[in-house]
């Protein structure tokens, strides 16, 4: 099988999440978003998407640091490598100087090594985000123990 050749495009929010709503196995898009950057193959077909925005963790959200929420693809190879790499170039470009994002426990975070990103924390598993004044619904992702990437 020959290997498919991809490279970066600009996306659009709403095809963004239109992206992830189809493939991303436990997440729906994110409610807002900074930037979006997409992969194509040679005949213009979209094949992964990139999502980043403000740090979900209040914390984090300082003004210099951004957080990739989402990524998505049909399986493309290379392709959440080619766009963690992309993402910590532009969010340098426009004045970032952090860029952080999460994997759950049970994903090998292979994208993000060959991205050159780094592990810089591990999050125990939390019960969850639900409270009696902020019902949510459970989305089958809470209870998992995480691991905090960071691009180097």
């Amino acid at each position: 099988m020959s290997e498919v050749r991809l490279h970066l495009v600009p996306v659009r929010s709403r095809a963004a999440k239109e992206f992830v709503r189809t493939w991303h196995r436990h997440h729906t898009p994110p409610a807002g978003q900074i930037f979006a950057v997409g992969a194509a193959d040679e005949t213009g077909t979209l094949r992964a998407v990139a999502i980043v925005g403000r740090p979900v963790a209040r914390h984090l959200d300082d003004g210099a640091t951004l957080e990739v929420t989402r990524t998505a693809s049909d399986g493309a190879r290379n392709a959440n490598s080619l766009l963690y790499a992309a993402a910590w170039r532009a969010a340098k470009a426009l004045g970032y100087r952090r860029l952080i994002t999460y994997t759950q426990d049970g994903e090998s975070g292979a994208s993000l090594r060959g991205a050159g990103w780094r592990v810089i924390a591990s999050r125990p598993p939390r019960a969850g985000w639900h409270t009696p004044s902020r019902p949510r619904t459970d989305r089958g992702n809470d209870r998992k123990a995480r691991l905090l990437w960071e691009a180097a």
